[in-house]
């Protein structure tokens, strides 16, 4: 019973960690669209509140759970290869977000609220810092799709 309820909690925190970094690229084509940097510059800060709220507690639960559902149900972790390439692909996932999408973010937050005298946003700046942080977290969100369908294929591939 215990391995399934934290199967279940794995579940979920996966759900809501894909929904949220997924909605976060939603958002802020909305925001684009708009062509306002204050509308872009809430948009940024709501997304990298909903990280601290939604996403790194998703990350944590997703770990925690999915590490001891496995110990419960006597799978080896890194000898088990679904669950250790989903871990290194969970893991590359955390390291792009960290030292890439996160500080873009936080960039283009900043571009955005020192928007300056109307009509000297610095678009062009905006827009390349804008490809970077689109490529990144493509691969942000790529990396942990993949080990979603690790995890639900299963495939007889080797661990460590």
């Amino acid at each position: 019973m215990l391995y399934l309820a934290l199967k279940v909690l794995h579940i979920l925190a996966v759900v809501l960690f894909l929904g949220n970094i997924i909605t976060g690229l939603f958002w802020k084509a909305h925001a684009d669209r708009s062509s306002n940097p204050e509308v872009i510059a809430h948009t940024f800060e709501g997304i990298i509140r909903s990280d601290r709220l939604i996403t790194i507690p998703s990350v944590i639960a997703i770990g925690v759970a999915g590490v001891i559902a496995a110990i419960i149900g006597k799978l080896p972790i890194l000898g088990t290869g679904w669950i250790f390439w989903s871990i290194v692909l969970f893991a590359v996932s955390g390291l792009v977000f960290s030292m890439r999408v996160a500080p873009l973010q936080a960039k283009l937050a900043e571009l955005s609220r020192a928007d300056g005298p109307k009509g000297k946003f610095n678009w062009a700046r905006y827009h390349a810092l804008s490809r970077e942080w689109e490529l990144w977290g493509l691969f942000a969100i790529l990396t942990p799709l993949a080990a979603v369908v690790l995890m639900v294929f299963k495939p007889a591939i080797p661990g460590l």
